[in-house]
């Protein structure tokens, strides 16, 4: 019965493009049918490079896209990177063959097939059936119609991102004023020791009893954090940041701000039964790898990381490095004197570098004298003429800008010389406060600028949130630069969000903001390669649709045109899965329903 079910659905779907669904029905073997499919799809696609009347104008666009995504799906070549062939899992579930070790299709499988069927044939229905009106017309007429529609289209964008508060707002820092109280209350606390930052780590919230006094949990949360810290999974909240939280539980302006630090069940779980080393499964960049020294990681000709601490005064749930992150108090934590200075011989010796980043860990984490100590020695490198610090301290402890550190960090900042850069992560505007603005300024009022890294998680992927962030960013004084997509690790699938996701936000949201807001690029971050650019079609392919409606995608590295290496395969997150929890999380996905037409 249930295969009947799903055969009776690939028919209808297959309705919509009858030349296919001769093909399968046919008694032709498998070889036979690619070969007529394929010969089918390139006549459809000789028919989007003719003036077609029978396709509607843009509908052109998608089925171009459909048909080449669709003979990808085909191929021998994919179904080798996939190890699975779609044609054939389609074949046999027409014929109601016993799916054997593959599983039944998933309601999501099927709402990738009928989307891409319909996209090849024109069907689509995204678009309006009339054009807009100033197409029709000339001057100053058409020039106030178009205004008008582009009025509309803001005014609606804007409607959109209201909905997502900012802690620059006034209600929102009365809010925090009280937490703030309740919180230096539990500690026996004064505002002098508020505005040290050595008090915030010393007393960086680690269980969950102490997290429970201080902000309301649910039951999920308390025992999530409990069973991390029984298995010493490292955890850390600082004050201020729980000051960022709202007390109840449930709220929808705190919950991106909660998901960064209270991990998910799933999330401790799935850590359980991992080993945490280098050759685990959590190290997704494949480090170990790309170090060829302690404390360094090369995956491009002229930049390197440098890694002087692994720990950070609070730890983020998806932190690509949670493999080999320490607790915030480990004496582990920092790269020994020795290794450091080996690591910064190994940058002198290699003249080929001209950037180094600073990160790990938060290396705001280390004294200010251990961190001026790093920058000159760096210094001294005549060949390192950029020097990046990645920290989250202003998001996470923005009492840690003082004037003191900016003065010791600027000393080194010499325009036409050296350049000092502080990439920074804010994920939501809600995590924006007057002490994460003012510490901003602190560095652009000694000329150095300050870069964003939003990683695009479930989070933070509502209709517009990430414009509004992008809003607010440039605002403060903080330049947005590159959206990660969320590390594809078990341990967080709660946070990824489909590879069409992040290309549907650039296009139909990002896109409505001028070009100085919307500055940063999509990225996806190969193992042991690098960043790959989502935006270039060029640099990915969908090679196959899983029975459970995963899409697999084979990522080319950067240096394909200048070096013979090797691609990489990677299996995304279900959009209809990420639909779902959409819409359970109060979304409208309707408003999404692009999404499939992104490759």
């Amino acid at each position: 019965m249930e295969m009947e079910k799903h055969q009776r659905r690939f028919m209808r779907i297959l309705d919509n493009a009858p030349e296919i669904k001769a093909i399968f029905l046919s008694e032709a073997p498998l070889e036979e049918k690619r070969v007529k499919i394929l010969g089918f799809l390139a006549r459809m696609q000789a028919k989007t490079f003719s003036d077609d009347p029978g396709i509607p104008p843009l509908e052109w666009v998608l089925a171009r896209d459909a048909i080449q995504v669709f003979r990808s799906l085909i191929s021998t070549r994919s179904e080798r990177l996939a190890g699975y062939s779609f044609l054939s899992y389609l074949d046999n579930l027409l014929h109601r063959v016993p799916p054997g070790d593959q599983p039944l299709p998933h309601a999501g499988f099927f709402n990738e097939l009928e989307h891409l069927i319909r996209g090849i044939v024109g069907k689509t229905g995204i678009y309006p059936e009339k054009a807009p009106g100033f197409l029709k017309l000339h001057g100053a007429r058409a020039a106030r119609l178009r205004s008008a529609d582009l009025s509309r289209m803001s005014a609606a964008a804007q409607e959109q991102m209201a909905r997502f508060t900012s802690g620059l707002e006034n209600e929102t820092v009365r809010r925090r004023s009280r937490n703030k109280a309740r919180i230096l209350k539990h500690f026996d606390a004064t505002d002098l020791e508020w505005e040290k930052w050595q008090w915030h780590v010393r007393n960086a919230i680690q269980d969950a009893e102490t997290l429970g006094r201080l902000v309301e949990l649910t039951a999920d949360e308390r025992r999530a954090v409990e069973m991390a810290r029984q298995q010493r999974i490292p955890f850390g909240i600082t004050p201020y940041y729980l000051s960022l939280m709202d007390y109840r539980s449930g709220s929808a302006r705190d919950r991106a701000v909660r998901a960064q630090v209270i991990p998910p069940m799933n999330y401790v779980k799935t850590l359980l039964n991992q080993p945490r080393d280098a050759h685990s499964g959590q190290d997704f960049m494949l480090e170990h790898d790309t170090s060829p020294i302690e404390g360094i990681t090369r995956r491009y000709p002229e930049i390197v990381i440098l890694k002087p601490i692994l720990t950070c005064p609070q730890i983020c749930v998806y932190c690509q490095r949670n493999w080999e992150i320490e607790e915030i108090d480990s004496t582990q934590a920092v790269l020994s004197a020795d290794k450091l200075q080996k690591a910064i011989e190994w940058i002198a010796d290699t003249p080929e570098i001209q950037e180094v980043l600073i990160t790990g860990g938060d290396p705001l984490l280390l004294s200010n004298s251990r961190i001026e100590k790093i920058l000159y020695r760096l210094s001294k490198i005549d060949h390192v003429v950029r020097i990046r610090i990645g920290t989250r301290t202003p998001v996470t402890l923005p009492q840690r800008i003082t004037d003191t550190l900016v003065r010791s960090i600027n000393r080194f900042h010499i325009p036409g010389k050296r350049e000092i850069i502080i990439i920074t992560h804010f994920e939501h505007p809600y995590e924006i406060s007057p002490q994460a603005m003012e510490a901003v300024q602190k560095f652009r009022r000694y000329g150095i600028d300050v870069y964003n890294q939003m990683v695009y998680t479930f989070y933070n992927s509502k209709k517009f949130e990430a414009a509004a962030l992008r809003k607010q960013l440039r605002l403060i004084g903080v330049t947005p630069y590159y959206t990660f997509n969320a590390k594809g690790k078990e341990e967080t699938d709660d946070y990824r969000v489909p590879i069409a996701r992040l290309l549907q936000e650039q296009h139909e949201e990002a896109r409505l903001l001028p070009g100085t807001v919307r500055t940063d690029e999509i990225v996806f971050n190969v193992p042991r390669l690098g960043k790959n650019y989502l935006r270039a079609r060029q640099h990915h392919d969908v090679v196959s649709i899983l029975p459970d409606g995963r899409r697999v995608y084979e990522f080319h590295p950067w240096e394909k045109k200048l070096f013979l290496v090797d691609t990489y395969t990677y299996t995304d997150v279900s959009i209809h899965r990420y639909l779902q929890r959409m819409k359970a999380a109060g979304e409208n996905i309707t408003a999404l329903k692009t999404i499939w037409y992104y490759y």
